[in-house]
């Protein structure tokens, strides 16, 4: 059941260079803007504009901004809403697989975008279910791993798969928490009865089997390729079953 994370680590590489770019803000109030869109303004019946909500003032996002990008997503403002998700499936180099979600006002400028960033970085674009087809649909949660310095490890992990939890990674930092995705929201409750913060939940796309990736230059390849993909402003979130 334990083991050492994997999923965790796109998560937290990309949270690293979003900071440095400075487009977070951007990037949260269109994903708060799209689940207000899809959900009504109420943060309480709302689980997905509240996940949102979040993370935006995890990043410190101004309540102001939060605020403006509810109401533009509800049709209480008379900013534009013409925001879509979409969720485009890639190749890399070496047998890597891609799966990449945006959110996007002009889908051409987007595919655009990605194919330039792709095709310079020794990838391309795929059809519908190219690599979708080798991720599954799943709930993460971080949780902090100094807060549990007190706690009895091996009752925690009984007690997190009790509550639903499929896996238990760990890192040096963080435990990685999977559980199936109709039961993520459940899982985030049952964490929080046992006392213990969670540092960060969402829901994603885990691949089946991870490919380990040995040589430095093919480390190098990926990573360029993935930091490239970030630094596209519609691209939110970037699943790959490479491990480098």
């Amino acid at each position: 059941m334990s083991g050492h994370s994997k999923w965790a680590k796109v998560h937290r590489q990309k949270t690293i260079t979003d900071a440095k770019k400075g487009a977070v803000f951007t990037k949260l109030g269109n994903l708060i803007t799209v689940a207000a869109k899809e959900g009504g303004e109420d943060i309480e019946t709302n689980f997905k504009l509240r996940l949102a909500v979040e993370k935006a003032r995890q990043a410190n996002m101004p309540k102001d901004n939060i605020d403006r990008a509810i109401k533009k997503g509800a049709g209480l403002s008379t900013g534009k809403t013409a925001l879509a998700e979409i969720t485009y499936e890639a190749f890399g180099p070496s047998g890597s697989v891609f799966v990449i979600e945006a959110i996007t006002d002009n889908k051409n400028r987007t595919v655009a975008d990605l194919k330039a960033v792709l095709n310079k970085n020794g990838g391309q674009l795929g059809g519908p279910n190219s690599t979708l087809w080798q991720f599954e649909r799943k709930g993460l949660i971080l949780i902090d791993k100094n807060q549990l310095k007190n706690k009895n490890t091996d009752d925690l992990e009984l007690d997190l798969i009790e509550a639903g939890a499929e896996n238990i990674n760990q890192d040096e930092n963080s435990w990685e928490i999977t559980t199936a995705a109709n039961h993520w929201p459940t899982m985030e409750k049952n964490i929080k009865q046992l006392n213990i913060n969670i540092k960060e939940s969402s829901l994603g796309y885990k691949p089946k089997d991870y490919l380990d990736i040995k040589e430095e230059e093919t480390k190098e390849k990926i990573d360029k390729l993935y930091t490239a993909l970030i630094d596209i402003d519609e691209i939110n979130n970037i699943y790959t079953n490479a491990n480098w």
